[in-house]
Parts: C-alpha cells; sequence; structure tokens
C-alpha cells in the first residue's frame, strides 16, 4: 500500500530513479564527511572528495580524486554499501517501480520502464526479484569464497583479513565497481589466475543484466531466449574477443605493459584487460604506460558498456548492435532492420540513434570542458570522459589532479551514465504533449 501511494504521486518514473540515486549520493556524502570514516592520522578529504567517491561507489564508476587508503574500515564499508545499493538495491527498487508503472501509465512511461528492465512482464513481478536476490548472493558469496582460499593458502594473508577483502572485492566485480582496497587495484594479481578468472566471470555476469539472469534463472531453453537475450549475449561474445585479442597484438611488446611477461602471463592480463573496459574498472597492468592505439580501443569499449538493466554504463551493447544492423540494412537495401528472424520496430532504432547521439555529444563536450579546465591533453581527457559516462572507472591518472570544477564535471556524468542517457534527459525535461496534427513529409538529401 505505501509503494503503491508513492507510486501513485510519481508522475515521471526517470525523474524517481534519478531523485533515487541523488539521495544514496547524498547519504553516502555524508557518512563519508565524518570523522570516523577515515584512519587516524590520514588526511581526511574535501566535500567534493566524498562526493566524488559516493557517486563513484553509488554509480558503481571505480573513479577517485583520492587514495582509498585514507579511509577507515567505517569508510570502506560505506563505500561497499553504496556499492551494492548501487548496483542492486537501487536497480531492484527501480524494477518494482517500473514494472508497476508500466501496468498502469502510457506509452512514454512503459518505454522508460522497458529501458530500464527490459521486457520483463508485470506478472513475473516477484519472480524478478527472487531471482536477483539469490543469483547476487550466491554469485557474490561463491566468488568472495574462491578469493578468501586462494589469499590464505597461496598468498598467506590473514583469515580475517582475507574474508574482508574477498568479500569486499566480490561485491566490487558483481557490481562492476572496479574499487578495489588495493591502491594499485589488482595489478599484484595481474597473472594470478585464480583471482583473475573469478572476478572476471563476477563482472562480465553482473554486466549481461537483470532481465537475462531472469531468464537463466527459469533455465528458458535457448530456442526460446528473447531477441534481447540474444542480441546480449552474441554482441558480448563478439566484444570479448575483440577487446582482449586486441590488448594482446597491440600490448604485446610493450615494455611498461605485456612485454615482460611469458606468452601465459601475456594471455591471462590481456584477457583481462581487454574485457574489463566495458563493465568494471578494475586494472592489471598500468594503464597510463599503454600504447595509444589500445587506448583507442579501451575508449570505444568504454563507451559501448555492457547489458541494459545492468550494473554497467555506457550505451549498451544492443544499442550498438541496433545501430550496427541498422547501418547494414541500409546498406544492402533492406527495408527492415532483421535480426534472428524478428523485426526490429522503427521505435526502437530511433531510441537506439538518440542514445549514441546523446552519448557522443556528452563524451565529447565533457572532454572538451576537462581539457580546458585542467589543460591536459585531448586525448587523455576523452578516456576519463569515456570511463565516467560509461561508469566504468579506468584512468589515466589524471582524475586525482583535475580542478573542483572539474571534479563537478565528472560527478555529474558519472550519475548520467548509471541511470542512462535518455532516463537523465528525459528526467529533466517538461513533460511531452501529445501534437494533435502532422507536418508534410519532405526528405533531404543524406551523404
Amino acid at each position: 500500500m505505501v509503494i503503491q501511494r508513492a507510486l501513485n504521486a510519481v508522475r515521471n518514473p526517470a525523474q524517481l530513479v534519478l531523485g533515487s540515486f541523488i539521495t544514496l549520493i547524498l547519504i553516502g556524502t555524508i557518512l563519508l564527511s565524518l570523522p570516523i570514516a577515515f584512519d587516524p592520522g590520514a588526511p581526511h578529504n574535501s566535500f567534493v572528495d566524498n562526493l566524488f567517491w559516493s557517486t563513484s561507489a553509488s554509480t558503481v564508476t571505480g573513479l577517485s580524486t583520492t587514495d582509498i587508503s585514507h579511509f577507515s574500515i567505517f569508510g570502506e564499508l560505506v563505500l561497499l554499501g553504496l556499492i551494492q545499493l548501487g548496483g542492486f538495491g537501487i536497480m531492484t527498487i527501480g524494477s518494482v517501480i517500473a514494472l508497476a508503472l508500466s501496468h498502469r501509465v502510457g506509452l512514454r512511461q512503459r518505454m522508460l520502464a522497458q529501458a530500464e528492465i527490459g521486457a520483463v512482464d508485470i506478472g513475473e513481478l516477484r519472480f524478478l526479484i527472487a531471482a536477483i536476490a539469490r543469483i547476487t548472493i550466491i554469485v557474490e558469496a561463491s566468488i568472495a569464497i574462491i578469493l578468501f582460499i586462494h589469499l590464505v593458502t597461496v598468498d598467506g594473508v590473514s583469515e580475517q583479513r582475507a574474508a574482508y577483502s574477498s568479500i569486499f572485492h566480490a561485491v566490487s566485480a558483481f557490481n562492476n565497481a572496479g574499487i578495489s582496497l588495493n591502491s594499485d587495484s589488482l595489478t599484484t594479481f595481474a597473472t594470478d589466475a585464480l583471482v583473475v578468472l573469478p572476478v572476471t566471470f563476477a563482472f562480465i555476469l553482473g554486466g549481461l543484466g537483470f532481465p537475462i539472469i531472469v531468464e537463466f534463472a527459469r533455465r528458458v531453453s535457448p530456442r526460446r531466449w528473447s531477441l534481447h537475450t540474444r542480441i546480449t549475449l552474441a554482441a558480448t561474445a563478439a566484444l570479448l574477443v575483440i577487446g582482449p585479442v586486441s590488448v594482446l597484438v597491440l600490448e604485446w611488446t610493450n615494455p611498461a605493459t605485456l612485454g615482460p611477461m611469458n606468452w601465459w602471463q601475456k594471455l591471462l592480463a590481456a584477457w583481462f584487460q581487454g574485457v574489463t573496459p566495458r563493465t568494471a574498472g578494475f586494472n592489471t597492468v598500468d594503464i597510463g604506460n599503454m600504447n595509444e592505439s589500445t587506448l583507442s580501443v579501451i575508449t570505444g569499449l568504454m563507451f559501448v558498456g555492457a547489458g541494459p538493466a545492468s550494473t554497467s554504463g555506457g550505451i549498451k551493447v544492443t544499442t550498438f548492435a541496433i545501430l550496427a544492423f541498422a547501418m547494414w540494412a541500409e546498406i544492402t537495401g533492406s527495408s527492415d532492420v532483421n535480426v534472428f528472424r524478428r523485426r526490429i520496430p522503427p521505435h526502437v532504432i530511433r531510441q537506439a540513434m538518440t542514445v549514441a547521439l546523446l552519448a557522443v555529444g556528452t563524451v565529447f563536450s565533457t572532454a572538451v570542458l576537462l581539457t580546458l579546465f585542467s589543460g591536459f591533453s585531448f586525448s587523455s581527457t576523452i578516456f576519463e570522459a569515456a570511463s565516467a559516462f560509461g561508469t566504468v572507472g579506468l584512468s589515466m591518472g589524471i582524475t586525482p589532479h583535475l580542478p573542483v570544477i572539474g571534479d563537478l564535471i565528472l560527478i555529474v556524468v558519472m550519475l548520467a551514465g548509471r541511470v542512462g542517457p535518455i532516463t537523465f534527459v528525459a528526467a529533466l525535461a517538461m513533460r511531452q504533449r501529445t501534437r494533435l496534427y502532422r507536418f508534410p513529409e519532405e526528405r533531404p538529401i543524406i551523404g
């Protein structure tokens, strides 16, 4: 009843999603500003730094302006809570609200709901929440146990420290946050398969999106998978090959990254660094020492992101795939965009184009502003902008050195990337009015 009253009071579900994240960020900022959030003797962050950390954790990005070692156990637990709520709790609540709204309001709200949770029927609400919760607990617990055993038996870490570190990194990985308790992220474990592989499994699964997780939980036969699931899995598989192969080829002889490693270590490091840009933001090699060509590939992967209704940002793999199929249909002269023996509706293609163009404009303008205010090169700021918008968290090392205005710009971009371009703009825009007439059609020259 309480939820229903809250739903009745909300006219724009996009505003509710955005408001939920802003509320979470503000609460996190207040908690991180408390003296107990920092180790005795450690420098305290400014308000903007705490706001940045809270936004980064809540949007599961991973960018930071200060060293995480400054925080006490309390401060780290606040970050952990923000990661879990930002990745799982807010999305679950958003799914409940979006599903309920899609049952009672018009097309525009249903489209927003669909953009948030995918094509899940209102009748599956209880199963959706239960499946998300169950799989989240199982995956995070499994990864934590694997990491715990490895840290204790191989690395000789104390059981208490190993348990804490394992839980933190398991939650951070599954929620695609990329925030590590280590100042150098996971570079210490660059060639450790028992750390690299479980962590990559966690953030790849978390990046698929809740609608696909639900289909997996229901053990739906592959022949009965939805078009959304087919497109997401196909695009994800392609990028899981393109990313690591690109890093492996472009960094093979780089003495500052893969060069000194043997062939097996190169494969492992390239695999990790090739899949993490789309979602997580952990790194096992120094990003700042990578070749420009590799950084360009990583920037593209961060821009694309992972699956819709997941814990990732970017334009999403389905958007990228639909645009690619639409381009191919135009090149081949097809009147329809067909994918896996299904026709894509024109309004979905327009949505994909809108998301992509808004994203390009956001990342480009952010890079220009950061270059203007910070003096860093455009190649560095475009990387940081794509990382913030894609809620990835990889950095070339310039974020801690940005001026306050640069931090504030990235805060807004991280939030926009997390809630999605359409949702973010819709939350800020005035309510649209339906036109009772249409203008005559005329075709301009293209190309």
